[in-house]
């Protein structure tokens, strides 16, 4: 068999190489932390740690600047990343979004954190803006649905309940019996910080800055992007109102540039 030919055999055994996101689709990269559960037990304080939370947003801006996406969304161990359909990140291989994204967020993580961490990756489509906010509607819903989980568990393991006792407790418990229990043990799940319940956002916002220019000898302003970190997003309708104008914005910018 020729060189040529024994080549292209083997790349014909690349069996997903091929896969691409459909034009003119929306993308969503969703990457979550691998054995995080176990990993954050391990180093940081439960129910939430702030040292974590500013590990994930430090990875959620690595990944919004590498790719130049257009909005970033993290809560718990999880980001979400959007691009519109006009951007062809990687010519739109699945492949490379998925390895190359989850690469990202692990190097940022790890070097952020001094600790090894890895993260996985995958991608959620959409035919248009609406469908956009309903996906980080729902992925803010599950924050606070995690979040009061999440409170309810460690609460009962720091009272000296057993992991299995606390998991076995919470089992079919309605929303406003957990909320009972925190209040039970001085915790008003309404109170705590917002980043605990409904996430933390990050888009591009203008900045006018201000120089000299020596050539000419005169002061300047320019404007500047810079990522914005939001820890107290609105929930509901207000929550996908901001989405919405985000991701309008996002796309209308692309237009503009191509």
């Amino acid at each position: 068999m020729r060189g040529d030919e024994f080549e292209a055999a083997q790349r014909a055994r690349e069996w997903f190489h091929g896969l691409t996101v459909p034009v003119g689709v929306w993308t969503v990269v969703r990457l979550d932390g691998r054995a995080f559960s176990r990993f954050t037990e391990q180093h940081f304080d439960k129910p939430f740690d702030p040292r974590f939370a500013d590990l994930m947003i430090e990875t959620a801006r690595a990944v919004l600047t590498e790719f130049n996406a257009t909005y970033a969304y993290t809560e718990s161990d999880e980001i979400s990343v959007v691009f519109p359909p006009s951007r062809s990140v990687f010519a739109r291989g699945v492949e490379k979004i998925v390895s190359i994204s989850a690469g990202v967020a692990s190097a940022a993580f790890t070097h952020a954190a001094g600790l090894p961490a890895h993260f996985d990756s995958r991608i959620w489509i959409g035919a248009g803006p609406d469908d956009v906010v309903d996906y980080f509607s729902w992925r803010q819903a599950d924050a606070a649905r995690c979040a009061l989980s999440g409170w309810c568990y460690w609460t009962l393991r720091n009272a000296g309940v057993s992991r299995q006792e606390a998991t076995r407790h919470l089992h079919g418990t309605t929303t406003a019996a957990k909320n009972e229990l925190l209040f039970a043990h001085g915790v008003n799940f309404n109170e705590l910080p917002a980043w605990q319940r409904r996430g933390v956002g990050l888009w591009w916002s203008a900045h006018e800055h201000a120089g000299h220019d020596p050539v000419r000898g005169v002061d300047v302003t320019t404007t500047r992007r810079r990522v914005h970190v939001e820890r107290e997003l609105p929930m509901k309708d207000a929550y996908r109102e901001l989405v919405n104008n985000i991701v309008s914005k996002g796309q209308n910018h692309d237009r503009v540039m191509t």
